[in-house]
């Protein structure tokens, strides 16, 4: 689950982790209110949308006074911000902005006197543990840093039994060149970042930029925050900050009907019960010609409202030229999981694709007469070579 900036600042601050101060905002009314209430004159106006790139796409502006408050705020929302991350990128459609976060200027009173690092936390799963990932070229070209210049990027490991310690903060600092009072100030900082991110059950915490104000200070003026969804019955209060605004509306509408959906950018759309059977099916899919459109797990049971559930998200995607149902009839009879999906496609009524059915497992062989014989558009395998090459008949007279 990805959070705004403002509420990936909000977990910090909770964890004693110093931020750039700020107020959300969501009308010109409510900027002009938090100019006031910070009272340090020269604010940032940052555009909040599930997306880096902000400043790139006009999402992020300095306001000087209280009317550039207003002009900078009216821009931003109600926008369609585009940056290198929305969809499509910057030729893309891009998100709404619908509210924006009011931000003191952390770069004063002199700019030249900071420095900008970047700093991230996430889960290495071929070391099976925790790393930290920082450089000491931070800001919006990290991307380019990384691919032009790798050996400026630096990495930490965490052994997840003795966990982070005190050394490796100071390692950290040392790499970054970082002495005295901003020495200190930066362990402390790391320290406490990564109790956040533990804590907070996320899969990811990117501060980009992390800055060395010209005082000495170490803040997070940004903070790009993922936590991982199977943690959040654990965190009803990060669960409550899910803004379903941001998200796919398939996605969405997926997770509602307790479905386990991933778009994907194909022509053929999966129906499967079970992961493992559902890469096997992308796989078949593959070797047919054709391309997996999506992989949805309808689970274990697959009745006639789950399975017409799954149908609707499916056929959402325009893409989609037919639908394979490849279902192992296990928890579930196939003859259950036929009637289903005859039962679906009758309820339905507008299928226009064609339909592969391949159920084996319990009552397999009965599944495949109810579906021969229910005179509906759909064709039923019992093997897993009968399924591919009705993939390859739909989509060759497609």
């Amino acid at each position: 689950m990805n959070l705004h900036e403002y509420q990936g600042k909000e977990i910090l601050q909770r964890y004693g982790v110093a931020i750039q101060t700020g107020i959300v905002a969501q009308s010109v009314a409510e900027a002009e209110a938090a100019w006031s209430q910070l009272g340090s004159g020269v604010v940032v106006i940052k555009a909040q949308i599930h997306a880096g790139g902000r400043g790139k796409g006009g999402g992020v502006k300095l306001a000087k006074n209280l009317d550039d408050v207003k002009t900078h705020a009216g821009n931003i929302i109600g926008m369609m911000l585009r940056t290198p991350q929305t969809p499509g990128g910057m030729e893309g459609p891009g998100k709404l902005v619908r509210k924006v976060l009011i931000a003191e200027d952390s770069y004063a009173p002199d700019f030249n006197a900071c420095k900008e690092y970047y700093v991230s936390i996430l889960m290495d799963r071929e070391k099976k543990c925790n790393v930290i990932i920082y450089s000491t070229e931070g800001g919006m070209d990290i991307e380019a840093v990384a691919e032009h210049t790798p050996e400026k990027v630096q990495k930490e490991w965490v052994d997840p039994i003795s966990g982070f310690q005190g050394f490796q903060a100071r390692k950290i600092a040392f790499n970054l060149g970082l002495s005295g009072k901003a020495f200190k100030e930066f362990t402390t900082f790391i320290t406490k970042l990564y109790t956040a991110f533990v804590a907070s059950d996320a899969s990811l915490f990117e501060i980009n930029p992390c800055l060395r104000t010209g005082d000495d200070r170490i803040l997070a003026v940004d903070a790009k925050v993922t936590i991982d969804d199977n943690a959040l019955y654990r965190h009803p209060d990060l669960e409550a900050m899910r803004d379903k605004d941001e998200e796919d509306p398939t996605d969405v509408e997926a997770q509602e009907f307790e479905l386990n959906y991933v778009k994907l950018d194909g022509n053929v759309g999966c129906m499967v019960n079970g992961a493992g059977l559902a890469m096997a099916t992308m796989d078949i899919i593959k070797l047919s010609g054709g391309e997996p459109a999506n992989f949805l797990d309808v689970g274990g049971t697959a009745d006639a409202a789950r399975v017409e559930n799954a149908f609707k998200i499916i056929l959402k995607d325009p893409a989609v030229k037919a639908i394979l149902i490849n279902i192992f009839g296990g928890i579930v009879r196939c003859d259950r999981v036929a009637q289903g999906v005859i039962d679906a496609y009758k309820n339905m009524g507008n299928i226009s694709v064609p339909i592969i059915v391949r159920l084996q497992g319990t009552n397999a062989d009965l599944a495949k007469k109810m579906i021969d014989e229910s005179g509906l558009k759909v064709y039923s395998a019992i093997q897993l070579a009968e399924a591919a090459a009705l993939v390859t008949k739909v989509l060759t007279e497609a």
